[in-house]
C-alpha cells in the first residue's frame, strides 16, 4: 500500500507515505487530522483531475506530505495494528 521514498519536501511538508488511491488518501488524511496533524496532498499524473472530473481517483497514487516536526507522530499514527495482537 505504501512505497517507500526519500525524504523529500514538497511546499511546506515532507513526505510521509503514497496512497494507492482517493479512498485510501481519505483515510489516512482523516485520521492525521483528527490527531491535529495537518497534511497535503500531491496527485501524480492526471489523478487531481480524476478527482475532481468523476469525484474519485482509483488510477493514480497520491503522496501525503506533513510538516516535519509531526513526521514521528504522522508515522507511528498511520502504523497498521494487528487485530489478534491487541486486546479487544
Amino acid at each position: 500500500m505504501f512505497k517507500k521514498k526519500e525524504k523529500k519536501e514538497w511546499r511546506s511538508g515532507v513526505y510521509l507515505c503514497t496512497a494507492k488511491d482517493s479512498f485510501d488518501a481519505d483515510l489516512l488524511e482523516s485520521k492525521l487530522r483528527s490527531e491535529d496533524i495537518p497534511c497535503e496532498r500531491r496527485y501524480q499524473g492526471a489523478g487531481n483531475f480524476l478527482e475532481i472530473a468523476l469525484g474519485a481517483n482509483s488510477t493514480f497514487p497520491i503522496d501525503i506530505y506533513v510538516p516535519e516536526e509531526t513526521l514521528e507522530d504522522a508515522k507511528n499514527i498511520i502504523v497498521a495494528v494487528p487485530l489478534e495482537e491487541s486486546d479487544i
